[in-house]
């Protein structure tokens, strides 16, 4: 077959490779570069069968000799999968971190506390659900503008200063650099309803209040709600205790 006389070819230079020709000479190319240049037993891809070929464990593909598999690890898909396990172990990795975290001590801040607070207890009652509460403010002018005073409630079985009494509960107040104080009130459900218990904090002032009522004993007519045909539904109304909420 005359080669000289193709379409694009040199006269004495042959014919023009074609794409399968071109692939064969590529990875032949690629082939004597890797076997120059990796030291194929430190591959850890990289196994002998029990046939005497060539595998590779990422791919799990077969090879017939040691540089048809030096020429798949320069290829497209072997690269592509070490850049896929590579991104796999890194995020492997970072959850193992996390989990075998050590916990780190918890660290005390030594602040100095500067006293008691001052404070103001009012007794309040709704004149219309004759519920009977408290108005409680603490006066912390001393604190910065990042502070903000907390407050929880506390059974008599939390403390170790009084005889626990069960008839008893505490309403502490904290905030730094004062001394945590605690108010000594009676065991009794307290109403959590909007506008039943409230607080607020006046960074101008430094002034926390925080007002909270108690449940009746009976149930009150106003929280009576009508119900079948004759049902009227409930309005909400201003809370005269309470300047920042209605009730309902």
């Amino acid at each position: 077959m005359d080669f000289q006389n193709r379409a694009g070819s040199k006269p004495g230079a042959g014919a023009l490779m074609s794409n399968s020709e071109s692939n064969v000479a590529r990875r032949e190319r690629l082939r004597k570069l890797a076997l120059e240049t990796i030291d194929i037993e430190k591959d850890p891809y990289f196994m002998r069968n029990h046939l005497g070929s060539y595998e590779c464990k990422l791919c799990l593909t077969l090879h017939t000799n040691e540089g048809s598999y030096l020429a798949h690890t320069q290829g497209k898909k072997h690269q592509t999968n070490l850049a896929r396990r590579a991104t796999r172990d890194a995020k492997d990795n970072e959850q193992s971190a996390a989990v075998h975290r050590p916990i780190l001590p918890k660290i005390n801040k030594n602040v100095v506390k500067i006293g008691r607070p001052g404070y103001k207890v009012t007794k309040v009652r709704d004149p219309q659900s004759k519920q009977f509460g408290l108005l409680f403010e603490i006066t912390y002018p001393e604190v910065t503008d990042e502070t903000k005073p907390r407050h929880r409630f506390m059974a008599a079985y939390e403390q170790r200063v009084e005889v626990p009494n069960s008839q008893y509960q505490y309403l502490l107040f904290a905030a730094e650099p004062y001394e945590t104080v605690a108010f000594k009130v009676q065991s009794r459900e307290v109403d959590m309803r909007p506008g039943r218990f409230w607080s607020h904090w006046d960074k101008d002032t430094r002034r926390f209040t925080l007002q909270f009522f108690f449940r009746n004993l009976a149930r009150s007519n106003t929280d009576r709600e009508a119900t079948g045909a004759n049902s009227v539904p409930v309005q909400p109304r201003f809370n005269p205790l309470n300047p920042y909420i209605t009730s309902s």
